[in-house]
C-alpha cells in the first residue's frame, strides 16, 4: 500500500486489524482521509507520518501508545484529529498550534501529562476540543477560544484553493463522540456545523477559571470537572446564551454562583456539585426549576431549592455576624452601662474640682444644700410622718 502514492482515502474502520501502524503510509503523500478506528492497531505512530493534504484521521479507540512526536506536523490543513481512547503519552507537542485549520481536536482517554499548551491559542478554527481523562496539570490558558464550524467554513473555502480538499472538508461523515448533558453521543454529518464544546474534565488541573470564558462563543457544552480548581464561578458565564451543558462539579470552586445564570435560558444540564459554594442557589424559576439536589449537593454552605437548607430571611445571617459577637438587639448593655457609670464619675469630680477652686461657689453650695435639707425634712414632719402615726394608731 505505500506505493500506492496517489492514494487519497484508506476507510477501515472497526474491523479487525492488527500490529502496528505501518511505517509505509509515509509514503503516501496524496493521503486525505485516515480512518483506522475500532481496531487493535499498536505501537507508535511514525514521526514521518504527516502528509501535507491530510484533513480527516480517525485512529481512536485503538492500542496506540508513545508520545505524538512529529507525527501530523507537517499536516497544516488538518481540520479532523482524532486520537481518543488509545495509550498515548507524553506531552501535547507545542506545533499543535500550527495546524491553523484545525477544528476537531480529540486527544481524551489517553495518558498525556504536562500543561495544555498555550499553542492552542494559535487555533482559531477550534470548535471542539475534548482533553478529558489525561493526567494534565497545570491551569487553563486564558487565551483559549472556541467557535463553530459553521462560522469558519467559508474561510476554508478560500484558504484551500483545490476544489477536492474543499469536497473532504464539507463531507465529514465519519462519526465525532463527545460528552455532554453527562451522556456521551456520536455526532457526524451537517450536525457538526453546529457543534461546539470544551471537555477539560478528570485531569489535574489547578488555578482559576478564567475570566475570558466568553472567548468561547455559541459553544453549547462545557465540561471541566473533576480537577482542582479554585477560586469562584466568573461572572462571564452568563454571556453564554447558546450553551446547553454546563458542568463544574467536583473541584475547589469557593464563593456564590452568581444569581445572573438565570438567564442562560438554553440550558439543560447544569452541575456545581462537590465544591466548597455558599449562599443561595439560583432563583429556581424557568430552566432552573428543572435541576435537581443532585446539581448542587456536596456544598455545605448552600441553601435554597431544591436543597432541603432553607436560606436564613433576616437581614443578616449568624455566619455574617462578626467573630465573637452575639445577637441581644439594637445595644450591648454591658458597654451601656459601663458608659453610663463614668458619666456619672467625671460629673461628680468635675463638680468637686470647681468647688475646690472656688471658695465663693463652695460656700454657696452648702448654703443651698442645707436649706434643701432642712425643706425636705419639715416636708416629711408635715406631711408623711403625721400619716403613718395616724394609721398606726
Amino acid at each position: 500500500m505505500g506505493s500506492m502514492s496517489r492514494l487519497s482515502e484508506i476507510m477501515m474502520a472497526n474491523n479487525h486489524l492488527a500490529g502496528p501502524f505501518p511505517v509505509e503510509f509515509c509514503h503516501l503523500n496524496s493521503l486525505k482521509l485516515l480512518d483506522l478506528s475500532m481496531n487493535n492497531i499498536s505501537g507508535y505512530i511514525p514521526s514521518c507520518f504527516s502528509p501535507l493534504w491530510l484533513v480527516q484521521v480517525y485512529l481512536s479507540k485503538n492500542k496506540l501508545q508513545g508520545p505524538v512526536t512529529n507525527a501530523f506536523r507537517n499536516s497544516t490543513i488538518l481540520v479532523t484529529l482524532d486520537l481518543s481512547n488509545n495509550h498515548l503519552t507524553g506531552q501535547i507537542p507545542n506545533w499543535i498550534g500550527n495546524l491553523s485549520q484545525l477544528s476537531f481536536l480529540l486527544l481524551n482517554n489517553n495518558h498525556f501529562e504536562g500543561r495544555i499548551p498555550v499553542q492552542l491559542c494559535n487555533l482559531g478554527h477550534l470548535s471542539l476540543i475534548d482533553l478529558s481523562n489525561n493526567n494534565l496539570s497545570g491551569t487553563i490558558p486564558s487565551c483559549l477560544k472556541i467557535t463553530t464550524w459553521n462560522e469558519i467554513s467559508q474561510e476554508y473555502v478560500h484558504y484551500v484553493s483545490d476544489v477536492e480538499n474543499v469536497k473532504y472538508y464539507f463531507s465529514i461523515d465519519e462519526p465525532i463522540e463527545f460528552t455532554s448533558k453527562n451522556k456521551s453521543y456520536s455526532y457526524k454529518g451537517r450536525v457538526l456545523t453546529y457543534l461546539s464544546g470544551i471537555d477539560l474534565s478528570s485531569n489535574k488541573l489547578t488555578g482559576e477559571i478564567p475570566r475570558e470564558v466568553n472567548n468561547f462563543r455559541n459553544i453549547f457544552a462545557l465540561n471541566l470537572s473533576h480537577n482542582n480548581l479554585i477560586g469562584p464561578i466568573p461572572l462571564a458565564f452568563s454571556d453564554l446564551k447558546q450553551i446547553e451543558s454546563l458542568d463544574l462539579s467536583h473541584n475547589n470552586l469557593s464563593g456564590t454562583i452568581p444569581p445572573q445564570l438565570v438567564g442562560l435560558y438554553s440550558l439543560s444540564y447544569f452541575s456545581v456539585a462537590y465544591n466548597n459554594l455558599s449562599g443561595s442557589t439560583p432563583v429556581f424559576t424557568a430552566q432552573f426549576a428543572t435541576f435537581e439536589e443532585n446539581s448542587y449537593v456536596g456544598n455545605p454552605l448552600l441553601c435554597g431549592k431544591p436543597l432541603p437548607k432553607k436560606c436564613s430571611t433576616s437581614g443578616a445571617s449568624p455566619s455574617s455576624l462578626p467573630k465573637g459577637s452575639t445577637d441581644k438587639g439594637f445595644l450591648d448593655m454591658t458597654a451601656f452601662y459601663g458608659s453610663f457609670v463614668a458619666s456619672y464619675v467625671v460629673a461628680i469630680l468635675s463638680i468637686a474640682s470647681v468647688l475646690y477652686i472656688n471658695p465663693y461657689w463652695r460656700q454657696a453650695w452648702f448654703y443651698h444644700t442645707g436649706e434643701i435639707s432642712k425643706r425636705c425634712y419639715y416636708f416629711l414632719e408635715d406631711h408623711i410622718l403625721p400619716k403613718r402615726f395616724h394609721c398606726g394608731n
